[in-house]
């Protein structure tokens, strides 16, 4: 069987092999079953670094059937697991208190033995209403609160006391620093960026990046054409700016490999749900319908579904510029798929794809 999704083959450098081999997940759950959501996620990590998966990411989403408080979730996930490490992707910053979220992050980094990912954007101004607005755009303040977040986490000094306040406060003079403070974290920030001009300020910024299955500001290029520039325009302002190679890109994707006829038909139809419904496609009982359909705003792009059989699949793959350019694939998780559906995607992923693409299991 033929993938339904296809590309022509890049003619561009030969594929990168991939080093890491991820998953993003959602965490979703039905309304009422919250608990079993969270446990189940737990158990989804568990699955992925029992075969050999080098990262888990998951995804923030407020007032729905998803996870909302990444942190916590990490913090737990890594007391079941050893060695995956455990990644956001993405928070969006311009609703985050960027010195409480550093001490957050610092703490759950430690409890996790240094295995924390955190991936960021700029953020929308979709929840105004419940966390108050700011006198700024989304962008802009959401830049601002990074800034001061990598501050935080970076060890430096955010605050300078200049007089002490009653007998409990520290004296005029003192440096404020984040605890508590892990090293290495720092170089462990994210960006999840969708388009270039975003992508060369987390160069800048000394932000590895991750992208994936939405890119807007697309004008003439395929989805698989922009996010290969877009990786190579990063690469590009990271040496510029440090003078140093730059850390290996991360991208997220839609890579189903049907082992079976009927894994097959499930992904088919997966596939045909995606491109007639959009980001509304895959949604657990009672999660709120997404503002964006199929019908995406002028200059958005969203990636191809990778199904088939599995050679299919893999060729699909390294004819992709995007994915070829990358250094970890990250499988996007239909968010409407249960615990047993996920670990079986995992594990034929894991043996059948994952090979061809250069990849081995860690551990």
């Amino acid at each position: 069987m033929t993938t339904l999704a296809s590309v022509e083959p890049s003619e561009a450098a030969a594929p990168r092999p991939k080093k890491r081999l991820g998953f993003n997940t959602r965490v979703s759950f039905p309304t009422g079953e919250a608990a079993r959501g969270l446990r189940e996620g737990i158990e989804l990590f568990q699955a992925a670094e029992a075969l050999g998966y080098q990262s888990g990411w998951a995804y923030q989403r407020h007032f729905d059937n998803y996870l909302s408080s990444p942190l916590p979730f990490f913090a737990a996930a890594g007391q079941h697991t050893t060695t995956i490490t455990l990644g956001s992707a993405v928070i969006p910053m311009r609703y985050q208190d960027p010195i409480l979220l550093a001490e957050a992050a610092g703490t759950t980094d430690l409890l996790t033995g240094g295995r924390l990912q955190l991936a960021f954007s700029s953020g929308t101004d979709l929840w105004d209403g419940v966390f108050g607005g700011v006198g700024t755009d989304a962008r802009t303040e959401g830049q601002r609160r990074l800034a001061r977040f990598l501050a935080g986490v970076g060890g430096e000094t955010i605050h300078t006391v200049t007089e002490q306040k009653g007998p409990a406060g520290p004296p005029a003079g003192t440096r404020l620093t984040v605890t508590p403070h892990s090293p290495g974290l720092r170089g462990r920030i994210w960006y999840g960026s969708g388009h270039i001009a975003s992508a060369v300020q987390a160069a800048r910024q000394g932000l590895r990046l991750i992208t994936g299955t939405i890119l807007h500001e697309v004008t003439q290029e395929s989805f698989p054409e922009y996010q290969a520039r877009l990786i190579g325009e990063y690469r590009a302002a990271w040496t510029a700016a440090h003078g140093t190679p730059p850390p290996p890109v991360a991208v997220a994707a839609s890579v189903l490999p049907g082992t079976t006829p009927e894994l097959r038909a499930t992904y088919a139809a997966y596939d045909l749900e995606r491109r007639t419904q959009g980001p509304a496609a895959s949604r657990p009982k009672g999660a709120l319908p997404p503002t964006f359909s199929a019908d995406l705003p002028k200059g958005f792009l969203m990636s191809p579904v990778y199904h088939g059989d599995p050679d299919s699949v893999a060729a699909a793959v390294l004819a992709d510029q995007g994915l070829a350019a990358a250094d970890e694939l990250v499988l996007f998780l239909p968010p409407a798929f249960g615990l047993a559906e996920n670990i079986r995607l995992l594990s034929d992923l894991a043996r059948t794809v994952a090979p061809a693409l250069g990849w081995t299991p860690a551990g």
